[in-house]
């Protein structure tokens, strides 16, 4: 069968390949792929060496957002042929330590976890894959192609259902939120704010486009500026991993804030700070900030039900592009208009 591999770090590597059928030792459900979606992780693996192949091996199967449909599965099970699935990403650390065990892997104590198509395990991006029942989660078939948007969709699952863990701390009452970044992460949180009957701004740098369109279309707020604020939020979900952003936000907020991070940084950027100013803000403010990245198992249940519920069509123009599987390596170079690429692994 074929399936897209690369060597991390060697762009130039990136190819289609004739591999093995998957080894019936990864699961007894057995998928048909049918999509894969890009993500900034997929490049920084391309390009940047980010990333791990499995034990022994230079080439990577790439790819850790999915969609497939099951040719195969125990019977009796909560699985059927013909089945939409997607698959998760991560697997517990093989101890396993107190969160693994308690299928919440994203929250690893030893880091000693695996992904799919990221760290140690082949990804999603073939013809046929191969996944234990437990890690395939099934989708309304109604969502058809766009299910696709189901682990992406989990991350920010994943960040509401903290945020409204640390609310549950005390009396709170949010109405109004704010999402730093119109990428697809943001607009699914903004997709999720909106469910949760919450005011929502978006902040992106982007003037006109999709992107305006989207949040309008979820009766949003799309703004250029934070001096545009419909008013402090009591909820900001980060999405862009800017720094002097994230300070600027912190002090616009709402009294009982909370500030989920899900933005990963550079590194590289140098940011002055008043320490002492933001720390008086947040102790009088009794705010919170928090880092949130990957999900568990409940949280990917969680997106299933929010993709369900949200409008087939705005989910569908969220994919701005799909390329086919021989082309694959040029869904890694990010276009001006591209919101959520995606590769067709049956073209």
């Amino acid at each position: 069968m074929k399936a897209c591999t690369v060597i991390p770090g060697q762009l130039e590597s990136a190819r289609v390949d004739e591999v093995a059928e998957p080894d019936p030792a990864d699961g007894e459900v057995l998928v048909e792929g049918l999509f894969v979606g890009i993500c900034g992780t997929d490049i920084e693996i391309s390009q940047f060496g980010y990333g791990q192949p499995p034990a022994g091996r230079d080439r990577l199967v790439l790819f850790h957002e999915s969609l497939g449909r099951v040719l195969e599965a125990p019977a009796g099970g909560e699985l059927a042929v013909g089945d939409l699935v997607a698959g998760v990403v991560r697997r517990p650390d093989p101890q396993p330590c107190p969160c693994c065990a308690k299928d919440q892997w994203d929250f690893c104590r030893n880091g000693e976890f695996t992904e799919r198509g990221i760290k140690g395990r082949d990804g999603y991006g073939s013809q046929r894959w191969r996944v234990a029942p437990k890690f395939a989660i099934r989708l309304d078939p109604a969502l058809g192609d766009v299910g696709v948007l189901l682990e992406p969709t989990s991350v920010v699952a994943k960040a509401w259902d903290q945020v409204e863990r640390i609310g549950a701390r005390a009396c709170w009452d949010a109405g109004r939120a704010l999402v730093t970044g119109a990428g697809p992460i943001g607009l699914l949180a903004a997709l999720l704010a909106v469910q949760r009957g919450l005011e929502v701004d978006v902040l992106d740098r982007v003037t006109e486009g999709l992107k305006p369109e989207l949040v309008a279309a979820l009766g949003g707020h799309y703004i250029t500026s934070l001096d545009q604020l419909s008013g402090p939020p009591d909820v900001v979900i980060e999405c862009t991993g800017l720094g002097p952003l994230v300070f600027d936000v912190l002090g616009r907020t709402a009294p009982n804030a909370i500030v989920c991070l899900t933005g990963i940084s550079s590194g590289t950027r140098e940011v002055g700070v008043a320490g002492d100013a933001v720390n008086k803000e947040m102790v009088l403010s009794n705010e919170v900030v928090f880092g949130s990245v990957n999900a568990g198992l409940a949280n990917y249940q969680q997106a299933a039900a929010a993709l369900a519920k949200a409008d087939r069509e705005w989910l569908g123009r969220l994919v701005t592009r799909r390329v086919p599987m021989e082309q694959w390596p040029t869904a890694l170079v990010r276009q001006p208009d591209d919101v959520k690429v995606v590769v067709d692994i049956q073209a």
